[in-house]
């Protein structure tokens, strides 16, 4: 059995990764370098490629810096130290206009040219309940967009979309990467990082991630330049 995994080289695409090779499924890794502020998370998700076992990664490169609208692609400043309160007002400047859209299209044709039966996405709507491409409605409606849009559809053999980490804290998420062995210390998070990768410690992701880490009991293995 074939499954596609949007693998970003973070500690949620990671966890699905081994949640999908412990279910039995022939991985097939698919990294998008989108013009991202945080690039070093390609190399990370090369690392995490090899440690699944992947029997193809395929790094794809779309620029989506042209369009702007996201201080993740450079167009703005990234937000640092806000409170947990202010993480869960409305939609922040981080989010990237329509990008789970594009990665799980991506995703799609890669999975109709290996024949998968499933793809898998590390959603999550409790961490990330500003953006709404991490909800369950638009992740129901992708998959009836599978269905109707390819020739597996029609054929009565649609991609199914999974996101095992949809509805858990980063806590949470963090146990069960243990629990499978997940090597923690070669995913990356950060949205800021500097010059040589190390994660900031004060944007959102920084800041859900230690809290994860804390609320778990455990130590993040990765340096950060503010802790």
């Amino acid at each position: 059995m074939n499954a596609v995994v949007l693998a970003s080289g973070g500690l949620d695409s990671t966890v699905t990764a081994a949640v999908a090779r412990q279910e039995g499924w022939d991985l097939y890794l698919l990294t998008v370098l989108y013009g991202q502020r945080h690039q070093v998370e390609v190399a990370c998700a090369k690392n995490v490629a090899a440690w699944v076992e992947a029997k193809d990664h395929k790094v794809l490169t779309l620029d989506l810096s042209v369009f702007g609208g996201s201080a993740l692609v450079g167009d703005g400043a990234v937000p640092k130290n806000r409170s947990e309160q202010d993480r869960g007002g409305g939609i922040p400047v981080t989010y990237v206009p329509a990008r789970n859209t594009v990665f799980l299209s991506l995703a799609l044709a890669f999975a109709e040219v290996v024949q998968a039966q499933s793809i898998f996405i590390g959603a999550n709507v409790l961490d990330y309940s500003g953006y709404p491409d991490c909800r369950p409605e638009f992740l129901q409606a992708f998959q009836e967009v599978a269905r109707l849009g390819t020739k597996l559809g029609l054929e009565g053999r649609a991609v199914k979309i999974h996101a095992p980490l949809l509805q858990m804290s980063k806590a949470q998420i963090i146990q069960r990467g243990r629990e499978l062995g997940v090597p923690f210390e070669m995913t990356h998070s950060c949205y800021d990082p500097d010059e040589a990768g190390m994660s900031c410690g004060q944007c959102d992701s920084c800041l859900i991630r230690l809290e994860g880490f804390r609320q778990a009991g455990r130590e993040d293995p990765i340096p950060y330049q503010v802790q």
